[in-house]
C-alpha cells in the first residue's frame, strides 16, 4: 500500500472513531508500528489530526465549535438525531453520553420540550444550556482532556443512585456478536453505569461503525433496547442485528 493510501486510511479511521491507537492501525494496515508512527507524525504536522500518546485524535473530537465544517459524516449524524428526537417526550429524565452524534441530538431538541438531562459530557452539557426548558445536570468527575468526558468513581457512584427513563449512548464500535466495545476502560465504566441506571437504552451509530470491534466490551446487545442508524430499518447491513430483541429505527 502506498503512503498516500495509508495516510488516507488513517485519516478516515480517526474521523470515524475520533481516536485510534497506533497498534490497531499497524495491525489493520499490516505495516510496522514505526511506519504508522511516521505517518501520524506527518499528518499531525499538516494539522490533519492531533498526535497523542499511543495514537491520534481528530480535532473535532477535542473541540466542538459553532463551525461545523470539521464534523465527519455530519449529514448521517443529523438524520440519526432527527430519528432520536422522536423517542423523547415531555417530562422525561434521560442520560446522554458524549460524541458528535449526541451533540446533533442536543441541538435538535425542541425548544418547548421540558426534559431533565444528566450527562458526563461537558460538550453536551454546554449545548443543552441553549434549551431553556431542559434542566441540565452535569455528572462531574475527572475530565478526560481530549473528549471532555467525566470519568471515575464519583460519576459511577452518582449514576448508581439514578433510574432514568432513557439512556442515549453514542458508539465507538458496534458488532452483532461482540456488542458495544471501546478502547478506553474508564469510559466503559461510566457507560456501563449509565446503562444500569436507565429503564431503556438507545444506541446511536452511523452505519460506518457497524460490524467493528475494539478490545474492551461495554455491553452485549441484550442490554440494548433500540438501535438508531441513518439507514432504513430494512437495510441488509442491519441483518445481523435482527436476532436480538431490539427495535431498529
Amino acid at each position: 500500500m502506498l503512503k498516500e493510501e495509508r495516510q488516507k486510511y488513517i485519516l478516515d479511521q480517526v474521523q470515524l472513531h475520533h481516536r485510534v491507537l497506533l497498534t490497531d492501525l499497524s495491525e489493520e494496515l499490516k505495516v510496522s508500528i514505526d511506519t504508522v508512527r511516521r505517518d501520524v507524525k506527518e499528518l499531525a504536522l499538516e494539522k490533519k489530526l492531533k498526535k497523542v500518546h499511543g495514537g491520534a485524535t481528530s480535532f473535532g473530537f477535542m473541540n466542538f465549535t459553532k463551525d461545523e465544517s470539521n464534523i465527519y459524516l455530519q449529514s448521517k449524524k443529523i438524520k440519526i438525531a432527527e430519528k432520536t428526537i422522536s423517542l423523547l417526550s415531555e417530562g422525561q429524565v434521560i442520560l446522554m453520553s458524549g460524541g458528535t452524534t449526541n451533540m446533533e441530538v442536543a441541538k435538535l431538541i425542541p425548544k418547548k420540550l421540558s426534559l431533565t438531562v444528566f450527562t458526563p459530557s461537558l460538550h453536551v452539557a454546554v449545548e443543552l444550556l441553549e434549551h431553556p426548558d431542559v434542566e441540565v445536570i452535569f455528572l462531574g468527575g475527572k475530565l478526560l482532556h481530549d473528549s471532555k468526558f467525566a470519568v471515575g468513581g464519583t460519576v459511577v457512584n452518582t449514576l448508581s443512585q439514578l433510574k432514568v427513563d432513557l439512556c442515549i449512548l453514542g458508539t465507538g464500535y458496534l458488532d452483532p456478536d461482540q456488542g458495544l466495545t471501546e478502547f478506553d476502560w474508564e469510559v466503559i465504566q461510566v457507560k456501563q453505569a449509565m446503562i444500569r441506571a436507565a429503564k431503556r437504552t438507545v444506541i446511536l451509530s452511523v452505519s460506518d461503525k457497524l460490524h467493528s470491534v475494539q478490545k474492551y466490551k461495554t455491553c452485549d446487545l441484550s442490554a440494548v433496547h433500540t438501535l438508531v442508524t441513518e439507514l432504513d430499518p430494512s437495510d441488509e447491513l442491519l441483518d445481523g442485528f435482527r436476532a436480538y430483541d431490539l427495535t431498529l429505527i
